[in-house]
């Protein structure tokens, strides 16, 4: 079967799945009543809160907005209404396994259409979990453009996707496949995202729009979970990273760039990437760079916590890359804040099991937030990093009703976010059985 082939079977896998939500009020508005209330734009909680929903869109917000006759009224009682979380680095359509060995073996061996199925039970813990929004920086396959088309036809559960298909990177690089003998698998090509020289890799970016890649995701350094690469030695060469970025933009996409290495950010910084992810080693000139361009920083720090702790079920050398990575990245996250470059929400879902995103949030505040500040990294960070920040990040009239109920005041207890009492998304609610 060829692999387009496959993705088709793929994609009508995933839109066999059962549709996700549930009409708050079809006839009329659908009001959901709260203590508190997180607008997530003026970074202060307001008591009560009310907001108005209907037609997928909140039509009023405010502790004196006005309630319809016909309304459906959803009391909440002692928590926070909050704005949808937008987790702009995911990998939805992978797995995660603590035993790093077996989820080599499974992932190898698993079929597309079979991974579709995955995918989907994935993108439905992380619409649970609170999660409305995600970009998906990386898949195979193009199994994350099936799952986006199923989910905006209502046939699968899951947030929003912007997808990326293959991330792209050169050969045995973080973005290209295992170093498997070419005799046992064929390698990858410019269709899976794996390009050298200039010419190669505008080919490669050009495929990913091609089969449908909302946005653009670039390997420049090496990375932690790949075995044949320093962490932070640079990938692509500036002459790449030029053709990469203007064909892109050319064609308004937005760039990330996977980077743990100072170099090899800085370069992606010169050639006009629009953010970086992970960032464990960059200095404090490239911080400010960062901040003079308005490059945004994902930090993804949650996944470093994560691998530093598992570190020792990892093989060696995956192993030392983790606590090195690990190590640095306290301090460089410091150093962003004090500098003041803008942050966008990510955490790097299938590094660390998928719906446990919100954690993100509270690890911000533990390196020195201040928890409206964590919050607002996803309603003004990821949302206007995504282009998206017109139609949703806040509670607001004329977005879309992405809402998620926190138990208790969330600017007391920011852990709050990783327990949700309550999702919307798009005006449905969400089934949180």
């Amino acid at each position: 079967m060829s692999r387009l082939s496959m993705l088709a079977v793929g994609l009508l896998l995933a839109l066999g799945a059962q549709a996700q939500d549930h009409p708050a009020n079809a006839a009329g508005a659908t009001v959901l009543k709260a203590a508190h209330l997180f607008d997530g734009r003026s970074g202060a909680l307001t008591s009560p809160g009310i907001v108005v929903v209907k037609d997928q869109r909140i039509v009023a917000v405010g502790k004196d907005a006005a309630i319809p006759a016909d309304a459906s009224v959803v009391d909440l009682g002692d928590a926070t209404l909050v704005p949808g979380y937008i987790d702009a680095h995911t990998h939805i359509t992978f797995d995660h396994d603590d035993n790093w060995e077996k989820a080599f073996y499974e992932n190898t061996l698993r079929s597309v259409p079979e991974q579709a199925f995955h995918a989907e039970a994935n993108a439905r813990r992380a619409l649970r979990a609170g999660v409305t929004t995600a970009r998906d920086v990386g898949s195979s396959d193009f199994i994350d453009v099936a799952l986006r088309n199923a989910i905006n036809d209502g046939l699968a559960e899951g947030p929003r996707l912007l997808v990326a298909g293959h991330a792209i990177g050169s050969t045995g690089g973080h973005c290209d496949s295992a170093p498997v003998p070419p005799d046992r698998m064929k390698p990858a090509g410019t269709l899976e995202g794996v390009c050298n020289g200039p010419e190669s890799c505008r080919l490669a970016v050009r495929e990913q729009m091609k089969y449908g890649a909302d946005v653009i995701k670039i390997c420049a350094s090496g990375g932690v979970l790949s075995e044949s690469d320093p962490v932070d030695v640079p990938q692509l060469t500036p002459a790449e990273l030029s053709a990469i970025m203007s064909e892109a933009h050319a064609w308004r996409r937005k760039v990330a760039a996977h980077s743990h290495g100072d170099l090899a950010a800085k370069q992606a910084i010169e050639a006009g990437i629009d953010s970086i992810e992970h960032g464990s080693f960059l200095s404090a000139a490239t911080l400010q760079l960062m901040k003079q361009k308005g490059v945004y920083l994902v930090p993804t720090r949650m996944t470093q916590l994560w691998v530093d702790k598992k570190a020792d079920s990892y093989p060696p050398k995956i192993a030392g890359k983790a606590r090195a990575a690990y190590a640095a990245h306290t301090g460089m996250m410091k150093n962003a804040l004090k500098i003041g470059v803008p942050i966008a929400f990510g955490t790097d879902a299938a590094v660390y099991p998928h719906g446990m995103n919100a954690e993100e949030f509270g690890d911000y505040v533990d390196v020195g937030m201040t928890p409206a500040a964590a919050l607002m990294t996803s309603s003004q960070g990821s949302a206007k990093l995504l282009g998206i920040d017109a139609d949703t990040g806040t509670l607001e009239a004329g977005k879309f009703a992405d809402i998620v109920a926190v138990p208790g005041d969330v600017l007391q207890n920011i852990r709050a976010t990783e327990h949700p009492l309550m999702v919307m998304k798009h005006g449905m609610l969400v089934r949180m059985d």
